[in-house]
């Protein structure tokens, strides 16, 4: 397995080893010490599964408090699989990165807490997991509008995304600033 950095501070591209055959192809989607090796030193706590069709944009969600890091795997199709850093006092807050994940590669993406996740489907169909540090818990759910100008995120999509209710009237993130987390390098008070 190998990671690559993604241009933002701990979020990460893994790559892990696939062995492919006549049958298909085995990998190892999680392995704590491997992944501990490679900047992914966590307890998961729960696994989520969603499944998607074309076009369908997921996010961009997080947790505060209650923080949750997510480790995103496409098990079937293909997405598109953004993070956005929404740490007060970050010097990277309000950065996003991108990366195509699809289930032919088996690449992850490790999404740390304090930022938001989301993901457009590309294929025709994408089922999703993604193991997560911390349970749900609605009351901490926090949405940020997936086309705030402001993030400028370059989403790869063909016309209008099919979107939740939520998804569909989520506030800009300058909307959100008493609701987000702290950076932890950040003054007091930031």
């Amino acid at each position: 397995m190998t990671a690559e950095p993604l241009g933002l501070p701990e979020v990460l591209l893994l790559s892990p080893r696939l062995l492919r055959d006549a049958r298909g192809h085995f990998f190892e989607s999680w392995s704590a010490d491997r992944h501990a090796s490679l900047g992914v030193d966590v307890a998961f706590v729960q696994d989520n599964v969603s499944y998607s069709t074309r076009g369908v944009l997921r996010g961009l969600h997080l947790q505060h408090p209650d923080d949750q890091g997510k480790l995103v795997t496409v098990l079937r199709g293909a997405i598109w699989d953004v993070a956005v850093d929404v740490r007060r006092g970050s010097p990277t807050f309000g950065r996003w990165v991108g990366a195509k994940l699809t289930a032919d590669d088996a690449r992850q993406l490790w999404i740390p807490p304090g930022f938001a996740h989301g993901f457009v489907v590309t294929g025709d169909e994408a089922l999703v997991t993604y193991k997560c540090t911390a349970p749900y818990r609605p009351a901490s759910e926090i949405t940020v509008a997936w086309d705030d100008p402001a993030l400028a995120i370059e989403w790869p999509l063909d016309g209008a995304p099919v979107l939740s209710a939520r998804d569909a009237e989520a506030p800009r993130l300058a909307e959100l600033s008493g609701r987000l987390p702290s950076y932890a390098g950040a003054a007091v008070g930031a």
